[in-house]
């Protein structure tokens, strides 16, 4: 059992340096993309969501810390969100159905709109652009449904990798 956990990490781990790979060097390069989905969150909130409370901060923090080593700004800035989307969303596994996709598409949304309004206010308000009309319409809501749009490839995929790597520790376990 113990291996499959440590297989699982390692899975998840891949996951998350794949997406933000993905996230932050291929979808800039397409140019019929108006905004991107952001891949690090639906992750990161579909950790929490599945796992726990714990392996959300786990990989939340792991998320935050690669966007803040390659982005500028305060260190620990986008390590302090995900970390708490990972939390929030842990406390939503006594609701996790692994066939009910309703409340990840709800998740999003409401991480998407989250995640955009710590980015406004402490990227954009604090300087004194107040246009948040402006930005909601134009950089805020093509994301958010972009990413929710996402998240429904996302989670089927990731909800079957980790399925297969429980199956495989399950297995081993029977054998030993």
């Amino acid at each position: 059992m113990k291996n499959a956990k440590i297989k699982q990490m390692f899975i998840n781990v891949l996951f998350i340096v794949l997406a933000f790979t993905v996230q932050n060097c291929v979808f800039p390069l397409l140019p019929f993309l108006a905004a991107t989905p952001n891949l690090l969150l639906i992750l990161t909130f579909s950790f929490g969501f599945i796992h726990g409370r714990n392996a959300g901060m786990a990989y939340g923090v792991l998320s935050g810390l690669l966007l803040d080593l390659f982005y500028s700004g305060p260190f620990g800035f986008y390590t302090l969100i995900y970390l708490y989307i990972g939390y929030v969303n842990g406390i939503f596994t006594k609701y996790y159905y692994e066939d009910y996709i309703n409340l990840p598409l709800i998740l999003s949304v409401l991480n998407g709109l989250w995640y955009s309004m710590y980015v406004y206010v402490f990227r954009f308000l604090i300087r004194g652009r107040l246009d948040l009309p402006y930005y909601f319409r134009n950089i805020m809501l093509p994301e958010i449904i972009f990413t929710s749009v996402t998240t429904l490839l996302i989670y089927r995929l990731f909800l079957s990798a980790s399925r297969r790597v429980e199956d495989i520790g399950k297995r081993r376990d029977t054998i030993v």
